[in-house]
């Protein structure tokens, strides 16, 4: 299984690769970006959304929104005015832009306007079938050419989809995202994490044994400056979105297993005995995911959120690491063998790894890496960060939800649309 684990760094120039059972990489992109997934389900690493909200957010819809629900897209444009983005991602889709500016003037309406579209979306994809099944010879290749270029529009409009039903549930939990990571000519000291820290706002979006994993997680990541929130530290911004995203994915798997926990809770049937080694975690997760400071720090390995961290460095984020603490999630998900446990760590589409990917590169902006004649990255290309240890510990608490929303999401689409490989 070790040679299956991957680094969630990985290369310095990024790419998505989704987990598979094989234990390989398959990549999804190209180009360079914050996001790398290992072969097994990968777990922290950081990297943060920015997010504002400048309207008021109406109250939480309740249990359901009434399917028959017309919502039109004629609406008032000054009620989209606003100065500040929703999310970090800008939608480019005649759909993703109708999406945004609901999300703007009618949060709440969101659900219903991505229903219709999601019906649409079937039915265009059951027409484009119909259409090749009676098709031959000539007409056959240029069905079949004219189908994949309305399948890949379909994607594009599908993430869309996904990535606004995330920001809506953020809006409905009334946490803001953060916005895109800039230098602030507000704060004379250089520090790009200007926002309101909302720590308490996390909590009760998971169950409290998933809480009690992503402590765990945050004391991996800071090790003893968990508690401290007003130091400053300069930190490379590559391998700050590196374990933003990282821990966009732990809040995937976590979401996943504590599903499976909580209905086995439920049933009464959790095992009697839940071993508390952590053999196979380590192997699966890996080891270390606090990002270095500064220029001469050595790279930041993956890890997976389970580790007990006895390796680990005092040049690395957190200083002196700190164990993670025992919880029957933690031990449940131990309990596990490789091939469920690499199931469990696999991201399911390759629409919520592009989420991933693009979300990070417009709350960083795309990294700008130079690779050295002996394969490693040139540090003089470098960009730090200047970041309080609060901020770092808002952008995981706000990655980690970010991908336990993704995880619901892209459930409940699928349900509708099916687009998930089984």
């Amino acid at each position: 299984m070790e040679a299956a684990m991957a680094s969630v760094i990985g290369s310095p120039v990024g790419a998505f690769a989704c987990l598979k059972p094989t234990g390989r990489s398959v990549i999804y992109g190209s180009g360079r970006g914050f996001v790398c997934l290992p072969s097994l389900s990968h777990v922290p690493t950081r990297l943060c959304f920015r997010v504002s909200y400048s309207k008021s957010w109406n109250k939480k819809l309740g249990s359901g929104i009434r399917r028959s629900m017309e919502v039109k897209a004629s609406m008032d444009a000054q009620s989209f005015e606003s100065d500040d983005p929703i999310a970090p991602l800008q939608l480019e889709s005649p759909i993703g832009q109708f999406l945004s500016k609901i999300l703007v003037s009618h949060p709440h309406l969101v659900p219903a306007a991505a229903e219709q579209h999601l019906d649409q979306l079937q039915i265009d994809r059951d027409a484009e079938g119909n259409k090749e099944t009676s098709s031959s010879g000539t007409d056959l290749v240029l069905y079949r050419r004219i189908a994949e270029v309305k399948e890949n529009e379909r994607k594009k409009v599908l993430e869309e989809i996904l990535y606004a039903l995330v920001v809506q549930k953020f809006m409905d939990a009334n946490v803001p995202l953060i916005p895109a990571i800039t230098p602030s000519s507000s704060d004379v000291s250089g520090r790009v994490d200007t926002w309101a820290a909302h720590y308490e706002s996390f909590e009760h979006l998971h169950s409290p044994e998933a809480y009690e994993m992503i402590e765990n997680h945050l004391a991996l990541i800071l090790g003893n400056r968990v508690g401290d929130t007003t130091s400053v530290a300069q930190i490379n911004k590559l391998r700050v979105g590196q374990v933003y995203a990282a821990s966009v994915i732990y809040g995937y798997f976590l979401k996943r297993v504590d599903q499976r926990f909580q209905l086995e809770k439920t049933m009464k049937v959790l095992p009697k005995a839940l071993d508390a080694e952590d053999g196979i975690i380590q192997q699966v997760v890996g080891k270390d995911v606090r990002p270095p400071i500064g220029k001469n720090s050595p790279p930041v390995s993956p890890h997976p959120e389970i580790s007990s961290w006895p390796d680990h460095d005092e040049s690395s984020l957190g200083g002196s690491g700190q164990s993670t603490k025992a919880s029957r999630l933690r031990n449940y998900v131990m309990s596990f063998d490789g091939e469920t446990l690499q199931r469990y760590a696999t991201i399911r589409s390759k629409e919520a790894v592009g989420i991933i990917e693009k979300h990070t590169e417009a709350l960083f902006g795309r990294p700008e890496i130079t690779i050295t004649p002996q394969g490693t990255i040139d540090p003089s290309k470098e960009e730090l960060l200047k970041i309080s240890f609060g901020g770092l510990k808002g952008l995981v608490l706000e990655a980690v939800t970010f991908g336990s929303f993704l995880w619901d999401i892209e459930s409940y689409v699928d349900s509708r649309y099916h687009f998930v490989v089984s």
